[in-house]
C-alpha cells in the first residue's frame, strides 16, 4: 500500500485514518461503477466516518476522486516495483511489467479496474508506474538497449499498450493473461529497437517472486 511519513501523535494518526478511509471508499467506488456522482453523505457513509470530516481533508468529491485516483496509481506502482527489484536489463523490466500487470486483474482487481478507466490520463503524470517506467526507459536508451530517442514518447506508446492490455484482460477474463501480455511485451521490445529474437525470449524469462 502507499506509504508515507508515520503520524506524529493520537491526533494526527486519527486524521490520517480518516482521510484513508474516504480515500478507499472513493476507490471502491470508483473500482466498482466508475460513478462520481455519489453523495458526499454516501461516500462518507461507505468510510464509516461522520458527514462533517468530509470537508476537513477535501474541498470537493473531484478532489477525494483524484486522490483516489493517485493512490490507486502509486500502490499499483508499488506493487511492481517490489516484484521487479533486482532485475537490471531494462527491457526485461518492460515484459515483467507487462507479465506482472496482467496478473494483477486477479491478485488486484480493484487497481486493474481503475487503471483501465482512469489511467490513460495519467501515462505522463508525477505519480504511480509513469516516473518508473520513464527512468527504466531514459536507462534502456542511454544503455543502447533501446534505439528510441525519446523516452517519452516511448512512455506514451508503452503505456498506451499496457493500458489496452488491463483492457482486454478485464474484458477477456479466460484469457490466458499471461501469454498475451508476453505477446505485447514482445510487440513494445521490439518497436523499441530489440532485436525479435533477443525480445521474445526477454519476455519468456521466468517471473521474479515475492520474497
Amino acid at each position: 500500500m502507499p506509504t508515507s511519513a508515520p503520524p506524529k501523535n493520537r491526533f494526527e494518526r486519527r486524521r490520517a485514518e480518516t482521510r484513508l478511509a474516504l480515500v478507499r471508499a472513493a476507490r471502491r467506488i470508483l473500482a466498482e461503477t466508475g460513478d462520481t456522482s455519489a453523495s458526499i453523505q454516501a461516500i462518507a457513509e461507505r468510510a464509516d466516518v461522520g458527514f462533517g470530516s468530509f470537508y476537513n481533508h477535501f474541498e470537493s468529491k473531484t478532489e477525494l476522486f483524484d486522490a483516489a485516483v493517485a493512490d490507486a496509481l502509486e500502490e499499483f506502482g508499488q506493487v511492481i516495483d517490489e516484484r521487479v527489484r533486482g532485475i537490471e536489463d531494462p527491457a526485461e523490466l518492460v515484459a515483467a511489467g507487462f507479465r506482472l500487470t496482467a496478473q494483477m486483474a486477479d491478485s488486484h482487481p480493484e487497481l486493474l479496474r481503475i487503471l483501465r478507466d482512469r489511467g490513460l490520463a495519467h501515462i505522463h503524470s508525477e505519480g504511480g508506474l509513469a516516473p518508473r517506467a520513464l527512468r527504466d526507459l531514459e536507462i534502456g536508451i542511454a544503455s543502447g538497449r533501446f534505439t528510441c530517442t525519446s523516452a517519452t514518447i516511448a512512455l506514451s506508446a508503452v503505456g498506451g499498450t499496457l493500458m489496452s492490455l488491463v483492457a482486454l484482460r478485464l474484458a477477456h477474463p479466460d484469457l490466458d493473461g499471461d501469454e498475451a501480455a508476453a505477446d505485447l511485451a514482445e510487440m513494445v521490445l521490439r518497436m523499441l529497437g530489440v532485436p525479435a529474437q533477443d525480445a521474445h525470449e526477454v519476455t519468456r524469462r521466468p517471473l521474479p517472486q515475492l520474497g
